[in-house]
């Protein structure tokens, strides 16, 4: 009886703590001081600069940060890289689905800024961020924005100015002797490296440059295969050679092949085909994003019809800012569009264009795209350009044949 006495009155005193118990408020991230559980020691200008890293959060749009090719757009994006110039840092630029994101990562201190104005307000930092939000303030002049957004319009009009235009081609060169272009020879030989069909290739080389190997976009894509400056470094491409048809052709046919082993989860070829498709010309994360987006939706996200309305839904808030997606906004309607009219030139191509084994491309009128190996070589067997299809996981020497 004692025992159970006992039992009750401890806890009736546990019930009687846990009312009077005050819960602290929760700190405000735009004023007043957080708590020192939350910020327990300052990280202001001064180790931001040591860290040599400003991180920025914004929502995603066409207006304020969105990736292409694997470079940033967007006003925001472009004024938070000029400030974390300003202050001697490199810039990284994520990504939040709201306003509430935002505010919770600022607070949490993943991130030193907000490069958004919220409420007709400007760019907000942590309270106790004091040195940062004094640069912010030297920084920011009242015509910030409009400055940058006639710089904007400015660097449009001068990259249309030195763009490429785009040549008006015939799809074939020769039909009747089954030549696509004078760059056949390169789609043969280094089709290999990607484990597809040359007719593939060329086909996409048509789509991204139309055969013109000094052909740049607006974007800054370079040469015959449209390779941007960040992947070309990645590669291996130097500035100097990107613009050679050979090096730009054989470098192109590395980023597929890496691709094809990126997507190797989707186990038929000719599926995975449009998906690799798909992120050389908008990026693996946009494309991952629309395959979260087709599961979310109860759509196969390994079928490229059922992904194909996602990388269109991709230019709408409504699913730009979904919770699965991490990458944001993509062009959408280029994207598509550029699998599809891809794959219907290769359809073409196919039965236009002779197979690899019988034959006999034009030499390519470039000069640099002459080499010991293109003068010695013969066009081999079209069975030794498709890799072995039957591979459960494909190493990163060995892509997926995507086609036949």
């Amino acid at each position: 009886m004692k025992k159970r006495f006992f039992i009750l009155h401890l806890l009736f005193l546990i019930l009687l703590l846990a009312a009077c118990r005050q819960e602290k408020p929760a700190p405000s991230v735009i004023f007043g001081q957080p708590e020192e559980d939350i910020a327990p020691t300052a990280y202001d200008l001064s180790e931001i600069q040591a860290a040599g890293e400003l991180i920025a959060v914004t929502l995603s749009g066409p207006d304020t940060y969105y990736e292409y090719r694997g470079r940033g757009f967007g006003l925001e994006f472009e004024m938070a890289e000029a400030f974390a110039s300003s202050i001697g840092t490199r810039l990284r630029m994520e990504m939040a689905p709201d306003t509430a994101e935002l505010l919770r990562r600022l607070a949490a201190g993943e991130a030193d800024l907000i490069a958004l104005e919220i409420d007709s307000g400007g760019w907000q930092v942590r309270p106790t961020s004091v040195e940062l939000a004094a640069a912010v303030k030297r920084w920011w002049k009242p015509d910030t924005k409009e400055r940058f957004l006639a710089a904007e319009a400015a660097r449009r009009q001068s990259l249309q100015r030195s763009q490429t235009p785009r040549l008006v081609r015939p799809p074939m060169l020769s039909r009747a002797q089954g030549i696509i272009s004078s760059y056949d020879n390169l789609f043969i030989r280094h089709a290999a490296t990607a484990g597809m069909d040359w007719r593939l290739l060329a086909a996409q080389c048509y789509q991204e440059s139309a055969f013109n190997p000094r052909a740049v976009s607006w974007a800054g894509a370079q040469g015959l295969m449209q390779i941007m400056p960040g992947t070309a470094s990645h590669l291996g491409l130097s500035a100097s050679e990107v613009f050679e048809p050979e090096k730009n052709v054989a470098a192109a046919t590395r980023y597929i092949r890496e691709l094809a082993v990126t997507f190797s989860d989707i186990p038929e070829r000719r599926e995975r085909l449009s998906f690799i498709l798909a992120a050389y010309n908008g990026g693996v994360g946009h494309v991952r994003d629309a395959m979260a987006l087709a599961q979310k939706h109860g759509k196969d996200p390994h079928r490229w019809a059922d992904v194909n309305p996602f990388i269109l839904a991709l230019s709408q808030p409504r699913y730009y800012r979904d919770p699965v997606v991490k990458n944001g906004y993509l062009r959408g309607s280029e994207t598509s569009g550029y699998v599809r009219q891809i794959l219907e030139r290769y359809s073409f191509y196919r039965g236009s264009a002779r197979p690899a084994g019988n034959a006999t491309p034009r030499p390519s009128t470039s000069s640099s795209a002459a080499s010991p190996a293109s003068s010695s070589s013969r066009v081999r067997p079209r069975s030794e350009f498709v890799l072995p299809t039957d591979t459960a996981t494909p190493s990163a020497t060995q892509a997926p044949a995507l086609s036949q």
